[in-house]
């Protein structure tokens, strides 16, 4: 039985029914129309599309959703995306709820948050391992009979030719010498306070008196016998503790810390700050220290710059003349190490401050705060804001340098006092 309709015939039917046996794909207009919307009332309509005389009729669309006109389906699409009305994505269409806005003053706050966050975890951190590494072995407790306090920080900064921990290669390089134990090979007194900074260098041949003492490690007391002799003998005889003895009881003046560094800590701080850049007033050769350096600017590297500052011999005015470069170089060094490039780069900071921290020896006192504020001062001498100058000298006694009694008199007092100050050294 045929349940087609009258008018189709066999090909139509294999057409629609089976499929069609040509590779061309079948055309919009002639597929077979869905009806969608409710079925329209009886009655005459518009004419059948020319399909054939027997075709029946198929309601139309006018909106391409079956309503209106005859509610028949054209077939093409309006431009609509199926399931969101007028083209627009999910959630836009006219009367959908809109993605909100983004909450920006939401988003910053909880930026800044852990931006400061992380800054203070990483801060107070530092801190602490930093804290950890200061060798705190000097106790100035030991010290007696010590001065009153006046207004300012005194800090006693003593370079030693110590070699502990270097290697015979090291020791061969840095031209140091194999020789035990350790002397002091240069000594600085620098006052910090509200009338600007003072760095003051104590010539290592300076005549001075050993006063009584007790000994750092027997804790015997030792009288005075008012004995004469240099003042690295001190360093040498008792350590430390002597020598600030030696220094307050022949100056007058409290000493508040003491910070020491030895040759190897000195050219790791240098060469992990990337070098120190210095202007070498002279051609300087001297095979004791091996320096071997040109008149002009240039960047010293560890190895060099403890050879400049190690330097006397090829000096008009050794020792005196070389306490004056140290100055100058500390004052770079400082300068250096204080600087943007190195305090803002991690990969540069915790280099220098682990090279520092792990070579300098300091007072039980001795905490972070106070060290950054020794470099700072330092750094103002350097800038031109402080005060260099030697210990004021008269003469000499033997091979002794003689101190100026009246001069080094009238500078304790202006230290004292923070005063500006007003003498002159050598």
């Amino acid at each position: 039985m045929n349940d087609w309709p009258e008018g189709w015939s066999g090909d139509n039917r294999g057409r629609y029914g089976r499929g069609s046996g040509s590779a061309q794909p079948e055309s919009a207009r002639v597929m077979r129309q869905v009806r969608r919307g409710a079925a329209p009332p009886p009655g005459p309509g518009p004419s059948a599309p020319p399909y054939g005389g027997g075709v029946p009729q198929q309601p139309s669309y006018v909106d391409g959703r079956g309503h209106g006109g005859d509610g028949y389906d054209s077939g093409y699409n309006t431009g609509q995306v199926y399931g969101s009305p007028g083209g627009h994505g999910p959630g836009q269409g006219r009367g959908g709820p809109g993605r909100p806005a983004p909450d920006w003053r939401r988003r910053i706050k909880w930026t800044a948050i852990t931006v400061v966050t992380a800054l203070v975890v990483t801060t107070v951190g530092t801190y602490f391992w930093a804290d950890s590494k200061l060798n705190r072995e000097v106790d100035l407790s030991k010290v007696i009979e010590r001065p009153e306090a006046g207004e300012g920080t005194n800090y006693l900064i003593v370079g030693s030719d110590s070699r502990e921990g270097m290697t015979d290669d090291q020791k061969k390089d840095l031209h140091t010498g194999s020789a035990e134990g350790k002397r002091t090979d240069s000594m600085m007194i620098l006052h910090t306070g509200d009338n600007g900074s003072t760095l003051i260098s104590l010539p290592r041949d300076s005549d001075v008196e050993i006063p009584s003492f007790v000994g750092s490690d027997s804790g015997k007391t030792y009288p005075g016998t008012g004995r004469h002799t240099k003042l690295n003998a001190a360093y040498a005889e008792d350590g430390p503790e002597l020598l600030v003895r030696t220094v307050e009881h022949n100056t007058g003046l409290r000493l508040d810390h003491y910070v020491e560094i030895g040759f190897a800590g000195f050219a790791n701080i240098v060469d992990a700050v990337g070098g120190v850049e210095m202007d070498i007033p002279q051609d300087i050769k001297d095979k004791k220290s091996g320096a071997d350096l040109k008149k002009g600017k240039q960047t010293l590297n560890g190895e060099e710059a403890l050879a400049f500052v190690r330097t006397r011999y090829a000096l008009a005015g050794s020792d005196l003349d070389r306490t004056k470069n140290q100055q100058k170089f500390l004052s770079a060094l400082a300068s250096q190490v204080a600087t943007p490039s190195t305090v803002l780069n991690p990969f540069k900071l915790y280099p220098t401050m682990g090279a520092g921290l792990d070579s300098l020896i300091v007072d039980k006192d001795m905490g972070l705060f106070d060290l950054a504020s020794m470099f700072w001062a330092m750094k103002s001498v350097s800038g031109g804001e402080g005060t260099s100058m030697n210990m004021p000298i008269s003469g000499s006694v033997g091979s002794n340098l003689k101190w100026d009694d009246a001069k080094v008199k009238q500078l304790v007092q202006e230290l004292k006092n923070d005063e500006k100050v007003t003498v002159s050294g050598n």
